[in-house]
């Protein structure tokens, strides 16, 4: 008979966080697929778990992936963990998921932390709808196309940020998404969990750079213009003391337009 592949939520930073199903489950199974085992192994030796571990990262994912089914095959039960928080959500582990359910195999979740859900439910932010997006893209032309994309959304956005990246992504949410409510989660669960709630460009100046970040943008509403025109987008940059052509070509790729179309519209 097939093994069972549990698909386990972990801690995102305080290790009480965890639930007594997912110790019990960590416990029986035959081994662990981690994402870091040196980081994973902290929690083992604190619940006093002492089942193998072997690692499961993007870069082996593939040939992890072929040794974990025939591990389930062959009837062993087997435990996925991320460094922090649930499988799957931002992290490895997808594959290995479908290719289990490919083969038949029975896939169990054992839920618990998360971060992006961690965040919105002490956000203050309308959770009648929300989008979770993942990472930002790394790049400032990347990050405000996407932002363009999303700033129709009538939900609450959901985001992870790097430390070295936050303040950059405030500009391009401040550039994007105007004066809309944002609110910054830091180091949730830790010691220096930390909420700011404000305009994306008040927050530049007060929040620190240290730890891991989840972003929350307040959702479109009737009241906020979704479409600015053209004209005013370059406009706006241009008071932000952008040279014009620049200003252009800023617009252009956010917009994912060339620089005579938007040439052409402000020249009109």
């Amino acid at each position: 008979m097939a093994g069972i592949l549990y698909v386990v939520a972990t801690p995102i930073g305080n290790l009480e966080d965890i639930t007594l199903r997912a110790i019990r489950i960590l416990k029986e199974v035959t081994v662990i697929a981690c994402e870091d085992t040196r980081h994973t192994r902290k929690l083992l030796d604190h619940y006093e778990i002492s089942k193998p571990a072997i690692s499961y990262h993007e870069h082996n994912e593939a040939s992890r992936t072929a040794e974990i089914i025939e591990r389930l095959e062959a009837g062993d039960h087997v435990a996925l963990v991320s460094d922090a928080g649930t499988p799957l959500i931002s992290d490895p582990g997808y594959r290995v998921v479908a290719a289990a359910i490919a083969a038949g195999i029975t896939v169990v979740p054992i839920p618990g932390a998360n971060a992006a859900i961690t965040a919105l439910s002490a956000s203050g932010l309308p959770i009648d709808a929300f989008r979770f997006c993942g990472f930002l893209p790394p790049k400032t032309t990347q990050r405000r196309k996407l932002l363009e994309q999303l700033k129709p959304e009538t939900c609450t956005l959901i985001f992870y940020e790097a430390p070295h990246r936050i303040l950059e992504a405030l500009e391009d949410i401040a550039a994007v998404m105007g004066s809309r409510e944002v609110v910054l989660a830091r180091e949730l669960t830790k010691m220096h969990e930390e909420f700011a709630r404000g305009k994306p460009a008040d927050l530049a100046s007060t929040i620190s750079t240290r730890g891991e970040f989840t972003i929350l943008i307040g959702k479109a509403t009737a009241a906020d213009p979704v479409d600015t025109p053209i004209e005013d987008q370059v406009t706006a940059l241009e008071k932000q003391g952008m040279a014009r052509m620049d200003a252009i070509k800023q617009v252009a790729k956010t917009r994912g337009l060339s620089k005579r179309e938007v040439y052409k519209k402000v020249s009109e």
